[in-house]
């Protein structure tokens, strides 16, 4: 699919990201405790939000949290998952709080938020 025959999509709105953020970051949490304190241990949620998103953007397209608020993120050039690399870059400058309200993690990542219709699962 490339970018021109994907149909008009809306952005997200500022709480559905926020709520996406809120959910992965609670599973961040409790993956983290498998393997170290997340509370006194701040960097093991973080590299495990840096593998989630690498994973789960890379592949599918969408980490848990984008499921449950109906969003995808995808390449700003061709309207597919972005792969391993690209994901884990967003994750990272997400993690670094790159501008995240001014889109600066999406443009260098080369990625863009679509709202799902609720048709599409």
């Amino acid at each position: 699919m490339t970018a021109s025959a994907a149909p008009a999509a809306t952005a997200p709105t500022l709480a559905r990201r926020f709520g996406a953020l809120l959910v992965d970051w609670i599973l961040c949490l409790l993956v983290s405790g498998l393997f170290a304190r997340p509370l006194t241990d701040g960097w093991a949620p973080v590299v495990v939000l840096i593998a989630e998103y690498a994973f789960f953007v890379g592949i599918f397209g969408q980490t848990p949290g984008m499921k449950l608020a109906r969003f995808t993120c995808m390449s700003a050039s061709t309207g597919l998952p972005v792969g391993i690399p690209r994901a884990a870059l967003r994750g990272l400058l997400l993690a670094l709080v790159i501008p995240a309200l001014l889109g600066a993690h999406d443009r260098i990542a080369g990625t863009v938020l679509r709202r799902l219709d609720p048709d599409t699962v």
